[in-house]
């Protein structure tokens, strides 16, 4: 126990500042979720395939530069999640924003399937509509 104390002691501007990152990122979701909700199209889960995005036109430099900053950013969210699991934080949250900014194959179906689900449909339909935003279309044609 002594040890962990001692470690504690000879760290605590590291631990601080892993504190700090975590009230960051709360504050930050609480801010940028509602955001990014209210900024999804009324048809974006009901194509078959990702529809193409606002960027899609932009120069290819650009384009790959994004795409490689917003994988990286995602990876890191994913690592800072799985080590606030232990530490203080929204650590399935955090993995959650991280899965959601990375690429990988299958993540449109895996969206549209979670978006699909009554519960979490039901809800991102009222929080649109309360702030005068139209419902999500349903991802398989349901109503």
């Amino acid at each position: 126990m002594s040890e962990v104390l001692a470690w504690i002691e000879a760290h605590e501007t590291l631990l601080i500042g892993i504190a700090g990152l975590s009230v960051a990122m709360f504050i930050g979701t609480l801010l940028v979720v509602p955001w990014m909700l209210l900024r999804i199209p009324e048809d974006y889960f009901a194509h078959k395939h990702r529809p193409p995005g606002v960027g899609s036109r932009s120069h290819i430099v650009l384009r790959w530069t994004l795409r490689i900053l917003k994988n990286a950013f995602g990876a890191v969210c994913i690592l800072a999640g799985i080590a606030m699991l232990v530490l203080p934080g929204q650590g399935l949250l955090t993995i959650l924003i991280g899965l959601l900014l990375i690429e990988f194959p299958g993540k449109y179906a895996m969206e549209r399937r979670l978006i699909a689900r009554p519960r979490v449909f039901r809800t991102l339909n009222r929080f649109r509509q309360r702030r005068g935003h139209e419902p999500l279309a349903h991802p398989f044609g349901r109503a």
